[in-house]
């Protein structure tokens, strides 16, 4: 016979948004950085990489918050129909 289970922790509270933005400040640090020590003809794809990068904290940034009301929403919305029904 197992032990009982334990209770679930609750989901821990993060700032997403905080972390996609330090993510995208830090590929523009490494763009900077390249861009100031130059490159070989060869290796400038590495600029392609930190403009990705960037490009994709920044939709981050912008994604998170309506992400995360989309899916309050949907718990509303499910806590209602929960009291609903009998």
């Amino acid at each position: 016979m197992s032990p009982p289970r334990r209770p679930e922790p609750p989901p821990m509270q993060t700032n997403d948004v905080r972390v996609a933005a330090a993510g995208a400040i830090a590929w523009a640090v490494a763009l900077v950085v390249l861009l100031v020590i130059g490159l070989p003809s060869r290796d400038r794809w590495w600029l392609w990489v930190c403009g990705a990068g960037i490009a994709i904290g920044l939709f981050g940034v912008w994604y998170v918050p309506r992400l995360q009301a989309g899916r309050a929403r949907q718990e509303a919305d499910r806590a209602a129909k929960r009291e609903k029904t009998p």
